[in-house]
């Protein structure tokens, strides 16, 4: 399992981090390995994102009869990023076997360690080196680790990277990976303002890109226009190509054509998308998640 040589953490965390993680904020510790010998791919970079439903035995849509598809979907979409949220720990760990070698993940559940629900973050060796990452709360104490002050039903927060791209002249770059509450319209709003505070203080010379589960409708909801304000566009928007609409959230009922898009793919403006889709792979009716998918292809520059 590849490892990576001067990965960085913000330096805000590190205490409170110590104290209460007892796993790797990742699936490997993070210093200097050989690169894989199988050819990687490079053009455009592939990103997904995707609420993998967290892993649980209830039936019909355990996660023993759900894992097989999710690992054929991503097989076959073959994400260089995947922003991931509600996965499990050990569902991490399933999902990361069943890829194989050239694939790691960063993350650490909202609760701290390895307890609750990750918004982690999947991306492919062969094409992505992190160069730095850290995580914070949607709240009042976004440093502090679980803090949730704003009334929503659950702890929410936002894991980052920065990536090196090793098929694209090293350029660097952001990704942003979230998970906004259900239930709470003002957590939502808040939690968007934060983020859009949090983006302005990152290095803008850099390509940045956002997935996440946002709980509320693209074009329908104040959260949209706070995200899309602060300099980013809406991939499936601006797509020189795309696939039929479904609403993204269909809890294993029949999909909807032209649905809401409750999950997107955000980028900065000088971004390049050549395609977007929603993902409806199933196998003789199982979804991998009771959410679809959503991918970009796109071009950092």
């Amino acid at each position: 399992m590849p490892n990576h040589s001067r990965v960085t953490r913000r330096m805000g965390l590190r205490t409170a981090l110590a104290a209460t993680i007892s796993v790797p904020l990742s699936s490997t510790a993070l210093s200097p390995a050989p690169a894989s010998a199988d050819e990687p791919r490079s053009g455009p970079l592939e990103v997904m994102s995707f609420n993998l439903r967290f892993a649980s035995a209830a039936e019909p849509n355990s996660w023993t009869a759900r894992r097989p598809v999710m690992r054929e979907l991503l097989r076959r979409a073959s994400p260089h990023l995947v922003g991931t949220q509600e996965g499990l720990y050990q569902q991490l760990r399933d999902i990361e076997t069943d890829l194989g070698p050239h694939y790691d993940w960063i993350g650490t559940g909202r609760a701290g360690g390895s307890r609750d629900e990750f918004m982690a973050i999947l991306y492919d060796t062969r094409r992505l080196a992190p160069r730095e990452y850290d995580h914070f709360w949607l709240s009042d104490t976004p440093n502090v680790i679980g803090s949730n002050t704003w009334g929503g039903s659950s702890i929410r927060m936002v894991t980052w990277v920065r990536f090196r791209d090793l098929l694209d002249g090293d350029r660097e770059f952001y990704l942003l990976n979230t998970h906004l509450d259900n239930a709470s319209q003002y957590a939502r709003t808040r939690a968007a303002s934060l983020t859009t505070l949090r983006i302005a203080g990152f290095d803008r010379t850099l390509p940045l890109l956002m997935t996440g589960d946002f709980n509320v409708a693209a074009h329908g909801n104040p959260v949209y226009d706070t995200m899309l304000a602060a300099g980013l566009v809406d991939t499936w928007d601006h797509a020189a190509e795309r696939s039929r609409l479904y609403g993204t959230f269909h809890g294993y009922q029949p999909l909807t054509p032209d649905g809401d898009r409750i999950d997107w793919i955000l980028a900065s403006s000088g971004v390049t998308t050549h395609r977007a889709s929603v993902n409806t792979f199933a196998v003789n009716g199982q979804f991998p998640s009771d959410h679809l998918p959503v991918q970009a292809s796109l071009t950092l520059g």
